[in-house]
C-alpha cells in the first residue's frame, strides 16, 4: 500500500463562521484505493499558497511511501531544507496529511485510530465549548455583554457541558503584548462574576486570551479574575517568548494553558521545562499530527501536566483530536464546536451527548465526509483564517473582541 493521490479542498463555513474563515481539508488516496481525510490548521500564508505547500510536502516527503511509515515521513518534513526545527507552515501541511495517513491505516485494518494508538483509555471525553451567541442575540453586542455571556453559559449548562470558555479581554494586536486597559480588566471581572453566578459549582470557567498581554499585564489581569476560580488562563502572553509563561504561572493560582500556536515537541518541552504551563492545548492539524501529539502528551506526563486539545477549525481536526483524547491518560478535556455545518460535513458521525463524547468502533477516524458539501462552499475571500488587528489597544474608548469570526466581508 502506497500513498498515491492528493486533493486539497478549502471550504468556508457559512456565516457566522465559527471555526474560522476557511478550513483546509486534504483527501489522500492510496494505490489500492483507500481514501483518508485530514485537516491542516495553518494560516500564516493564504489558502492558495498553503495548497502549494501541502502539495510540495506530499510530493517531496510522502508520495509513494507506505502510510504506516509515519515517523519516517515526519522526520523528512521536520528536517526539510536542512532545518530540523519547528516550522508552523510546513508542519501544518504535514499534520493534515499525517492525520489522513492514520485514517487510511485504520480503514486498511478495519479498526479505529484510537485502537492503533494504545487502545481506549477514556471511555468518555469531557468536552467544552466557547460561549457563542444564541438565537435572537445581537452578535456585535454579545462579545461585550456579561449578561449575554451568562445566558449562553446557562444554555451550555443545560446541554450538559461542564466547562465553558470565553474571551472578553481583547484586542489581539500584531504589536505583541500590551498592558490591558482598566476597562478591559473591569469587563473581564464582570464576565467572570456573571458567568460564575450562573454556573455555580456545576461547571468550570475557562478564561481565554490569545497572547494579548505583556507579562506584567497578564499578571495584573490574572490577579483580578482569580477570585472567580477559572480552571485556566489561556495563552496570557505571546507565544514567541515561551520563558515568560513561567513568570505568569508563578504569580497566579490559576493554571496557565497554552499550545494552539505551537508546533512539535521542542516548543512544548520548553514551556513544560520552564514551569510555564500545566495544561497543553495542541491543535493536531498544526502540531505535527496525531503521533507527534502523543509524544507531547507523554512528555507532559513527566511534568504532571494535562492535555486539552484545541479546536478552531473544522470537524476533521476535531475527529483527530478525539482519537488522541481517547488514548491519552493525562487528558483534561477537548474543545468542541457545534454548528449545523460542522455536523453536516461529517454527516453526524460524531456527536456531543450531555457534554461528553464517546468514539465508536468505526474504522479510521470514524467519520463520513460529505465531499460535495465541502466543495459547494469554496473560500473566495483574500483574508487569512484568523487575523490580528494593527491598531493598538484603545485606552480611551475601550476594546471589543469580535468573537473569532469577523464579518465574512472583511
Amino acid at each position: 500500500m502506497k500513498l498515491k493521490d492528493l486533493e486539497v479542498i478549502v471550504t468556508a463555513p457559512p456565516a457566522p463562521g465559527w471555526g474560522g474563515r476557511y478550513w483546509i481539508l486534504v483527501k489522500v488516496t492510496t494505490d489500492n484505493g483507500i481514501t483518508g481525510w485530514g485537516e491542516c490548521y495553518a494560516s500564516s500564508v493564504g489558502p492558495k499558497a498553503m495548497e502549494a505547500v501541502i502539495d510540495d510536502v506530499f510530493e517531496r516527503h510522502m508520495a509513494g511511501e507506505n502510510p504506516e511509515n509515519i515517523e519516517l515521513m515526519f522526520r523528512r518534513a521536520y528536517s526539510s531544507g536542512f532545518t530540523q526545527r519547528p516550522d508552523l507552515t510546513v508542519m501544518g501541511a504535514f499534520s493534515g496529511l499525517e492525520i489522513a495517513c492514520w485514517d487510511i491505516i485504520g480503514k486498511a485494518r478495519g479498526r479505529p485510530v484510537w485502537a492503533l494508538l494504545g487502545g481506549r483509555m477514556n471511555d468518555k471525553i469531557r468536552a467544552y465549548t466557547y460561549l457563542y451567541p444564541g438565537p435572537g442575540d445581537d452578535i456585535d453586542s454579545f462579545w461585550t455583554s456579561p449578561e449575554l455571556a451568562a445566558k449562553a453559559a446557562g444554555a451550555a449548562l443545560e446541554r450538559g457541558y461542564t466547562a465553558v470558555k470565553f474571551d472578553p479581554a481583547g484586542p489581539y494586536t500584531l504589536r505583541g503584548g500590551h498592558q490591558p486597559a482598566l476597562s478591559d480588566i473591569a469587563q473581564s471581572v464582570a464576565f467572570c462574576r456573571a458567568i460564575r453566578e450562573t454556573l455555580g459549582d456545576r461547571a468550570d470557567m475557562l478564561f481565554g486570551t490569545h497572547g494579548q498581554f505583556t507579562t506584567s499585564g497578564a499578571i495584573r489581569l490574572g490577579k483580578a479574575i482569580e477570585p472567580y476560580l477559572p480552571l485556566w488562563f489561556e495563552e496570557p502572553v505571546p507565544p514567541d517568548n515561551l520563558q515568560q509563561f513561567a513568570e505568569v504561572s508563578r504569580a497566579l493560582s490559576i493554571p496557565v494553558a497554552t499550545g494552539e500556536r505551537m508546533t512539535t515537541k521542542p516548543e512544548f518541552a520548553a514551556v513544560l521545562q520552564s514551569g510555564g504551563a500545566k495544561i497543553l492545548q495542541p491543535a493536531l492539524g498544526r502540531v505535527g499530527g496525531i503521533w507527534e501529539a502523543r509524544k507531547i502528551a507523554a512528555i507532559a506526563e513527566v511534568f504532571n501536566a494535562e492535555m486539552a486539545p484545541h479546536l478552531y477549525a473544522g470537524p476533521i481536526e476535531w475527529a483527530a483530536n478525539l482519537h488522541f483524547a481517547t488514548v491519552t491518560p493525562n487528558l483534561l478535556m477537548a474543545e468542541t464546536i457545534e454548528t449545523p455545518f460542522h455536523d453536516a460535513l461529517i454527516k453526524g458521525t460524531i456527536r456531543v451527548d450531555q457534554g461528553f463524547i464517546r468514539l465508536g468502533e468505526a474504522p479510521g477516524l470514524g467519520i463520513d465526509v460529505d465531499e460535495d458539501l465541502a466543495r459547494a462552499h469554496p473560500y473566495t475571500g483574500t483574508h487569512l483564517h484568523l487575523e490580528m488587528q494593527e491598531a493598538p489597544c484603545d485606552y480611551k474608548n475601550g476594546n471589543a473582541f469580535l468573537g473569532g469570526a469577523p464579518a465574512q466581508t472583511r
